[in-house]
């Protein structure tokens, strides 16, 4: 049979670049990017490249499931796809019945195909819709809302135009969306400077030209020193700053104490690198892209790490510009009639959201919700009981902190269902598991991507399935037949492709060729004199009336973060080039290229400690929690802290591969998702701290056995 190329989105992160998969004798045999999308270029990534891998593991759940035994037991009995849309209608419904629809919480993992999902939702009549951001970006979320009134989608990372790329809470190169690294290289190659601010030297610190490693916890102070420096030399916009802020005066009065001295005794970064950095700026300006962050649930002052980045890009005129921030563009912008929304059928649910979001915390935007705190309306039953509960491609017993306490706060529930097309520790503690098919197995819905020129694509089918799985379009088609939700059953994916074009003027067949359909024929830029914004005022607000009705300073003075207490470290996690958190661990090729994570450890830190690199390790946090990990001793992290990349020390049988390899960052975090910054929502899962040690010579051989 010839080799045939079918168009599809790539599902092994978040980003879901545009792939296309070429297809012998229907099999996958070669991935690569699809070249007709903005930015992709014929690459993937090296996830990417193993999705392969993913549909030809047989260590992945086959059939749907239902609990025999006692939840995380393990014990299951297969049942037919009818039968398990049966049992979870009539378990949903019988939580209905005593708490009425609201009780239902459903969390996913964001991105462009939830439409149908929350339709469910909203046809249920719940308003209990929560993604993972706030164990993410719901710091960067808030703070775009509190300074200029769009989200962090409202401005597109115009990377290819910038002159100046400053990363701070952002791992480019390792964290990686493939149109991002295509765009940056490109920019870098025709001279745009990148400057780093982390802790360690990542893979994006080595590709630098400035690499500032500041002192954990003291990313804030580096920003107002910034801010300082750039009013004090007057190298701001003027021009912008006197045309479209708010309470400049205000911003004057609040660093003028900042110095890049000040921050020096903070940091560690010298005052004359600072104002060497701030004049760099400036002189790129205003195509200086400052990237707000990706990954901010980190420190308890995250939320005004972010909000001064977006107000430095504003100083220096690059919200709104090439090459900085550009506005977002969406059909309507091209005078072309979006997608048919699934969400349009049904009106918003008028309950009150259990997460308190719009609400009792009127800051926080509703939509997408904090999870962490749906989980604490699930401990205390506050506002009203939540007791069932769907986890859509989500893994929170990965994601967020103490899963031991959330298994707990999970005893709470009547009924808990995971939609997944991999193990994992969420999966094996539910009462259903319906099998998801992987995304080269599986149809989703046509999405659409906002951009300076926005398109539509989709996903199709390269290969039917393997084992008893199915598309999420079909999933939950079927169990809205069940629940008397007409409008979501659907019999094909053709159908619901042509609800959601019906009046766009587009067809699916459109897609046949490129496998998107671009909106316009070239990317648009606002006329950076007459740009608008959504705050209250119709200005970038230093002072935001969002978070003044609110009662949050958006102005926070600044507290020096806490030293680790003698004989500790700080334990901070972050991200690779191979592997997506948890759910990439036992994928055979990734696992073989990386199967297990080390902790970083500064090297004289770990002389003084007589550990080695390659030493085996034991870890504890101040309830005496102990796991074993690897030593890998450099000069290229800060001496307060470890490192490790998250998503390992995987404890489920049914992942071989994964299996005690590794360490779980998230069990060094008791009660951790109590900790939580009250002004952007998310968690801050970097404030807690471990001592290390080298663990003893019978650990060590017992290690070496294994």
């Amino acid at each position: 049979m010839a080799r045939q190329t079918v168009y599809s989105v790539c599902g092994m992160c978040t980003v879901r670049c545009p792939i296309i998969a070429e297809v012998e004798d229907g099999r996958v045999v070669f991935l690569r990017g699809n070249p007709h999308a903005p930015g992709m270029g014929r690459g993937v990534c090296a996830r990417g490249a193993a999705g392969i891998a993913l549909i030809e593991d047989s260590e992945r759940p086959q059939t749907p499931l239902i609990r025999k035994g006692n939840r995380g037991e393990g014990k299951w009995q297969k049942v037919s796809w009818d039968d398990a849309f049966d049992h979870v209608a009539e378990k949903l419904s019988e939580t209905f019945d005593k708490y009425g629809p609201r009780n239902l919480l459903l969390t996913d993992r964001g991105g462009p195909f939830r439409d149908i999902h929350r339709a469910f939702l909203r046809g249920i009549g719940t308003p209990n819709y929560c993604n993972h951001d706030g164990a993410c970006a719901r710091n960067v979320q808030h703070s775009a809302l509190s300074v200029y009134g769009g989200g962090r989608k409202d401005v597109v990372y115009d990377l290819k135009n910038a002159r100046h790329v400053v990363t701070q809470c952002r791992n480019i190169f390792e964290a990686i969306n493939v149109r991002e690294v295509n765009e940056l290289t490109a920019a870098m190659e025709k001279g745009c400077r990148l400057s780093v601010i982390d802790i360690r030297s990542s893979v994006t610190a080595a590709k630098s030209h400035n690499f500032f490693q500041v002192r954990p916890g003291t990313d804030y102070a580096f920003n107002l020193a910034v801010i300082h420096e750039l009013i004090d030399k007057k190298l701001y916009d003027a021009d912008y700053v006197n045309r479209y802020f708010a309470d400049f005066d205000k911003l004057e009065d609040f660093v003028r104490l900042c110095t890049p001295e000040w921050a020096e005794q903070e940091t560690g970064v010298s005052a004359l690198r600072i104002r060497s950095f701030v004049k760099e700026l400036a002189e790129a300006a205003p195509a200086v892209l400052w990237h707000p962050g990706w990954m901010t649930a980190r420190y308890k002052n995250s939320f005004y790490v972010s909000r001064t980045i977006y107000i430095i890009n504003c100083l220096l005129g690059s919200v709104g510009t090439k090459g900085g921030l550009p506005i977002t563009n969406k059909p309507g912008d091209y005078n072309r009639k979006g997608l048919q929304k699934f969400m349009d059928i049904y009106d918003k649910p008028s309950e009150k959201r259990a997460d308190g979001a719009g609400w009792k915390y009127p800051h926080f935007e509703a939509g997408p919700g904090v999870t962490h705190l749906a989980y604490k309306a699930l401990e205390t039953q506050e506002p009203y009981p939540i007791k069932s509960y769907i986890a859509y491609r989500h893994d929170p017993l990965m994601a967020f902190a103490d899963p031991d306490h959330l298994v707990k706060v999970f005893s709470n529930l009547d009924f808990m269902v995971s939609v997944t097309f991999s193990w994992s520790d969420t999966a094996w503690y539910s009462d259903v598991v319906l099998p998801l098919s992987p995304y080269l197995e599986r149809e989703s819905i046509v999405a659409c991507k906002n951009d300076l020129l926005p398109y539509l694509f989709v996903r199709k089918r390269a290969v039917e399935p393997r084992y008893d799985t199915k598309a999420e379009w079909e999933i939950f088609s079927g169990l809205s037949k069940r629940l008397g939700l007409k409008e979501l059953v659907f019999e094909s994916a053709e159908d619901v492709w042509n609800y959601q074009l019906e009046g766009s003027g587009v067809r699916i067949s459109d897609f046949d060729e490129k496998g998107v359909v671009l909106l316009g024929e070239k990317p648009m830029y606002r006329d950076r004199d007459n740009l608008t914004f959504k705050t209250p005022s119709g200005k970038i607000e230093i002072i935001s009336e969002r978070l003044k009705k609110a009662e949050i300073s958006s102005l926070l003075p600044y507290e020096s973060p806490v030293r680790p207490p003698k004989g500790t470290f700080r334990l901070t996690f972050g991200r690779c080039g191979v592997h997506t958190q948890g759910h990439t661990v036992n994928n055979p090729m990734l696992f073989e290229q990386m199967p297990e994570n080390v902790l970083w450890i500064n090297n004289a830190v770990a002389e003084k400690l007589d550990i080695a690199d390659g030493d085996l390790l034991e870890v504890s946090n101040a309830d005496g929690y102990t796991e074993k990990i690897k030593a890998f001793a450099t000069d290229q992290i800060h001496p307060d802290a470890v490192f490790t990349v998250h998503g390992f020390g995987h404890r489920l049988p049914v992942e071989s591969r994964a299996k005690g390899r590794g360490l779980a960052d998230n069990r060094f975090m008791p009660r951790g998702n109590d900790l939580w910054d009250k002004a952007g929502g998310a968690v801050a899962l970097q404030e807690h701290f471990v001592t290390v040690k080298k663990a003893s010579e019978s650990a060590a051989s017992q290690e070496g056995r294994n």
